[in-house]
């Protein structure tokens, strides 16, 4: 039987280059210990921080440099956490940092109490003697959102010694998923035994053409989810409970307005997404669901054969044949967009291989003052083109928002930071289309934006509609056991997919794969990231380079506007539902496209 790779064994060139953050560890220990100083000297100035206009601007300086520091830190023990989390000294690494960081973070606390505390009339002053502080402005202003909310400084410093302790839950989540759970070997359709892990499952076999693999790898995944829902059920109301009652202590009316505050988003705009969508999609899914059953010839559709693929000519490609097309691609961006894809592409920092203990899924990670860092396991299909453009789109977004913004103002809300990677995968899908020499595989790449929208209009939608439910639950006393999420998962799926899908209590156990859950209310940013970006791709399509020049200022704006500023000056209305029913018209004509084809019955070639 095929093994998985232990990580020293993965060629170097499919593993990223920590070494861009610390060239050695002795480097690494030597910035743990620095960070202190640095920390003790602004504590030293807490009584002149907001003194004068240019010891205010002084102080900011200094302390946002600190928190860069701090991040690259944390970024460089969480990822080499994400490329094996059940290497020991990796966990001991991780654990340092998050006590350093901690402690830090708890003795700076006073920092933004005296922020919060300057008159706006005085602040307006210093602004004119010392204009450089207007690029805090849009900091300054955050922060006086947030100041109604604010605790006693002894308050806040308290929770911030907390830190580890709330963020326990996810830590206890990520490490049993990745370094604890164990899972049955599997058989495919020829009999062959292969190894099972939830890497392997969540990028291989739940997309596997192979409908015994598939359906046996689905048995095997859940048997193992099965046996770790208690603890994780435990975990998850950890979290949530955690929430509310932060939510709680500061004043808010719900833990929902305590998430949507710190997205600076509004209420209606977070239910329109989830409601809309939810209801309107549902209808195209459900028959394109009845679809894949009829061309794959299924007995009956289940929830395992939700991503089986019905091009069975789809090509198989390798990553340096995706180098190459995704270059081409994005050569549309203009030549400062493209220089960094180029350089990511080409100096490792993607992690692709596949490792026992390697995080499942992709991610983009960009500390400030660092490149980006890459994570995905490459397969060889095609989508994985897309995801590489993906997780690209987050890159040079962030490339650029650092280049163009401080620190105070680099990382925009998680309602906007969807739209730059889910609009890479469309500019890409639209470049193949273009290149597609037949309709196979013009069909092949509809298929492949349809699990675009797969993936954030329906499984992080349907995560979101989740999440919104377990809220209301916990808010109103409910006990969050296993058994109680495993149902609202399962009405969840039934309210989507109707009798187009045969569910069982299995399905349920859906809520324990995302970690998205520990970060607030991320998932349903993925479908308001992906109608943001439907929106701006038609108006490259119609108008070319005027659209492409509004979306790059918007890229190195960062997080100086808030979301819905970033969105209305990419020319589009997110308050408006006719924006997300475009969307879900738009899926509903993939649909259509794919139901008007003919299966293919050869392979195609990119």
């Amino acid at each position: 039987m095929e093994q998985r790779l232990k990580r020293e064994q993965v060629p170097t060139e499919q593993t990223w280059n920590l070494k861009d953050l610390f060239s050695t560890r002795e480097a690494y220990v030597e910035e743990l210990n620095d960070v202190n100083a640095e920390a003790a000297k602004i504590i030293a100035q807490k009584s002149s921080i907001t003194s004068n206009s240019k010891a205010l601007y002084q102080a900011l300086e200094t302390y946002f440099a600190l928190k860069g520091r701090l991040w690259r830190l944390s970024a460089f023990v969480s990822l080499k956490q994400s490329a094996d989390s059940s290497n020991a000294e990796n966990q001991a690494d991780a654990a340092r940092v998050d006590a350093v960081i901690t402690e830090i973070e708890t003795q700076l606390s006073f920092f933004e109490d005296q922020l919060m505390a300057v008159d706006e009339n005085k602040l307006a002053d210093f602004e004119k003697t010392t204009p450089e502080l207007k690029e805090y402005a849009p900091y300054f202003h955050k922060l006086l959102l947030r100041k109604p909310h604010r605790l006693h400084p002894e308050a806040e410093k308290t929770i911030k010694a907390f830190s580890e302790v709330f963020d326990a839950p996810y830590t206890i989540y990520s490490r049993s998923k990745l370094a604890d759970m164990q899972f049955h070997p599997v058989t495919d359709g020829k009999g062959r035994a292969l190894p099972m892990s939830f890497t392997l499952y969540e990028n291989r076999y739940a997309s596997s053409r192979d409908t015994t693999l598939r359906r046996n790898a689905y048995a095997s995944f859940t048997e193992t989810l099965a046996a770790y829902k208690n603890t994780f059920a435990a975990v998850y109301a950890a979290e949530v409970a955690k929430t509310i009652a932060l939510a709680k202590l500061r004043g808010y009316k719900s833990a929902t307005e305590y998430m949507l505050q710190e997205q600076q988003v509004s209420e209606s705009m977070y239910t329109n997404q989830l409601e809309i969508i939810y209801k309107e999609l549902a209808p195209h899914m459900r028959r394109y669901a009845k679809i894949k059953q009829k061309q794959l010839k299924l007995d009956r559709m289940t929830y395992a054969d939700l991503l089986a693929p019905i091009d069975t000519s789809a090509p198989q490609t390798t990553f340096a044949e995706s180098k190459k097309v995704l270059l081409e691609a994005l050569e549309i961006m203009g030549p400062e967009y493209r220089a960094i894809i180029e350089e990511g592409l080409n100096n490792r920092w993607v992690d692709y291989g596949d490792n026992v203990g390697k995080s499942t899924g992709g991610f983009c990670s960009s500390p400030y003052g660092a490149h980006s860092y890459i994570l995905m396991t490459w397969t060889g299909d095609i989508r994985n083109i897309l995801t590489l453009a993906h997780e690209f789109g987050h890159a040079g977004h962030f490339m650029l928002s650092q280049k163009y913004q401080k620190l105070a103002n680099y990382r925009p809300s998680l309602f906007f930071i969807e739209a730059p990677s889910t609009m890479n995968e469309l500019i890409l899908a639209r470049y193949l289309k273009q290149q597609a020499k037949s309709d196979e595989m013009k069909r092949s790449v509809t298929e492949r934006i349809l699990s675009t929208y797969y993936h954030n209009f329906v499984t992080h939608l349907l995560e979101g509609v989740y999440q919104r439910k377990v809220f209301r639950l916990a808010e109103n006393g409910e006990a969050l056991t296993a058994s109680v999420l495993t149902k609202l998962f399962n009405e969840t799926l039934k309210g989507f997919w109707g009798d187009a899908v045969a569910l069982d209590e299995r399905d349920g156990l859906t809520w324990m794969r995302q970690p998205h859950y520990y970060s607030g209310l991320y998932s349903y940013t993925y479908s308001a990231g992906l109608t943001v970006a439907t929106a701006v791709a038609a108006q490259i399509e119609k108008e070319g380079q005027p659209a492409i020049n509004r979306w790059l200022s918007i890229l190195k704006a960062g997080a100086s506007l808030s979301p819905q500023q970033l969105i209305e000056k990419a020319h589009v209305d997110i308050t408006n539902p006719a924006t997300i029913r475009a969307a879900v018209g738009y899926v509903g004509s993939l649909v259509d496209a794919m139901q008007s084809a003919p299966p293919n019955e050869h392979r195609a070639t990119v």
